[in-house]
């Protein structure tokens, strides 16, 4: 395995546990209706786990609703049923044809704990990212005393390494940035 092989892996690594981040972020209620907030939920449709989205056509048409109109109507149920069991805090209404979910503002108490959360969020994101590194670093660090590398090799690649770190870790603060100004905003 050469370096530029393991700066590759590790690259992929991050930008799985990034995306996974960013989807996490999506999830958190800010006060204002996003499709984001119910897409991923996962319905039971005929035994089978199914994401919402890709059961029904999710759409925001004002801040404070989102509307869901599912392909088939049968399944309504079972989409209430998940909306209900998700932390949303949101109670789902619908007439036969489609769901609308009212999006009730935030309290302040509220905000700051969301704001709380998705800072959680982002340090375990951080942590997730020093993990990797640390595992690519050892990885390294072996090919050298392996003497499959040079000591120089090695340093460089650890320098490479760095640098893919501190792009996603400040991938990482720029969402949290971001989310936190839309969370906290009324």
């Amino acid at each position: 395995m050469t370096i530029k092989e393991i700066l590759h892996n590790t690259e992929d690594k991050m930008k799985k546990a990034f995306e996974s981040m960013n989807r996490e972020f999506h999830e958190v209620r800010t006060g204002r209706a996003s499709p984001n907030l119910v897409e991923g939920l996962h319905i039971d449709y005929y035994g089978t786990p199914t994401m919402l989205k890709q059961l029904a056509a999710i759409s925001a048409p004002d801040a404070h609703l989102i509307v869901i109109q599912p392909w088939d109507p049968a399944v309504i149920a079972e989409i209430e049923k998940a909306i209900m069991k998700s932390n949303l805090g949101i109670n789902p209404s619908n007439d036969g044809k489609l769901i609308r979910l009212a999006v009730p503002q935030l309290s302040k108490e509220r905000r700051q704990e969301l704001a709380k959360l998705i800072h959680k969020m982002s340090e375990d994101g951080r942590v997730s990212m020093r993990t990797i590194r640390r595992d690519a670093k050892e990885t390294v660090e072996k090919l050298e005393k392996d003497k499959v590398i040079s000591e120089d090799e090695k340093f460089r690649g650890i320098e490479e390494l760095q640098k893919v770190v501190d792009r996603y870790i400040a991938k990482i603060d720029e969402l949290l940035k971001n989310k936190e100004k839309e969370v906290l905003e009324f």
